[in-house]
């Protein structure tokens, strides 16, 4: 519940469409209250709302109003007929003092809400959308990467659909510049998606282009293997094998597992990508590794066959 009052329904309209990359979009959004809108981390979730359903959007406004700014319980009191689709985001940039907020998108064609609207949004579509709010009251929720103060190795693993956080983490990384040293596994699926990023980082980018017929999600899990992880969880003060094992969670529902780590844990992975894929990796880091699961946090930031809101 803390996290629902930490958020609000904003009302947004497209400024600005830029192609970042072949496969990636960047909108640029504003609004009358944008300037009192918060981001707490580079991971930064947040809910966009299309309104392919004429008066979709006014709906949504008008019954958040009745329900006093309670966006979930408002949302869920609509009609199906009349309820718009809801996806989950990241911010990208938050620029309160031009009232102007960044979201990327992956183009993969008219395969949903959020891609047909991706496809053909113009400057003045209007969309909904739910983001913390700024103050002193106001709960810091709705982010994963909480990376412990004395951490010495960091791994990040994506795929294009955590793309935007993987970035903004990297950036976040440069600017705090430390001790740790981080590898960071980016898979994409054409090698025109490469992005100039800060050097605070070791980029591998895994473009599933270079490798036809090659599965979503095979570049990364060869990838992880790839590093001697193994040699190096040892080093930091893991076990070669671990006495702890992953459970075989359902992977057609979303998958969400946070690290619990103290801000002396040497060793900190963020992983997010298919369900199925951030689920391997986890197993193999732990399973395999000798990792401790305290010190993975991963995430199914997409199910292969199911919609996720």
């Amino acid at each position: 519940m803390a996290a629902r009052h930490s958020y609000r329904l904003f009302d947004v309209t497209l400024t600005r469409r830029t192609q970042v990359s072949p496969s990636l979009v960047r909108f640029t959004f504003t609004g009358p209250e944008v300037n009192q809108m918060a981001t707490h981390a580079p991971d930064q979730r947040i809910k966009l709302f299309f309104g392919e359903a004429p008066g979709s959007l006014d709906a949504l406004f008008d019954v958040v109003h009745q329900h006093q700014d309670e966006w979930y319980a408002a949302f869920r009191a609509l009609p199906e007929a009349k309820r718009p689709a809801m996806r989950t985001y990241t911010i990208r940039a938050l620029r309160p003092e031009s009232a102007e907020v960044d979201v990327e998108f992956v183009l993969h064609g008219d395969t949903g809400p959020a891609s047909r609207w991706a496809m053909r949004a113009q400057p003045g579509d209007r969309l909904a959308m739910t983001a913390p709010i700024a103050g002193p009251e106001s709960a810091q929720v709705g982010f994963e990467w909480k990376p412990p103060r004395d951490v010495r190795r960091i791994l990040l693993v994506a795929d294009e659909t955590a793309l935007p956080a993987a970035a903004g983490i990297i950036e976040q990384l440069a600017e705090r510049a430390g001790p740790a040293r981080v590898d960071a596994l980016i898979e994409m699926p054409l090698r025109g998606d490469v992005q100039a990023l800060p050097s605070s980082a070791q980029v591998h980018w895994l473009p599933r282009d270079a490798t036809p017929g090659c599965a979503h999600g095979e570049h990364l899990l060869r990838a992880v293997r790839d590093i001697d992880l193994r040699y190096e969880i040892v080093a930091l003060g893991g076990k070669a094998e671990s006495s702890e094992t992953i459970d075989e969670p359902a992977t057609d529902q979303a998958f969400w597992e946070a690290a619990t780590v103290d801000d002396s844990a040497p060793f900190y992975a963020w992983v997010a990508a298919e369900t199925k894929v951030a689920l391997g990796i986890r197993r193999y880091l732990v399973n395999e590794c000798g990792l401790p699961k305290r010190y993975v946090t991963s995430m199914g930031y997409w199910c292969e066959g199911k919609v996720l809101g």
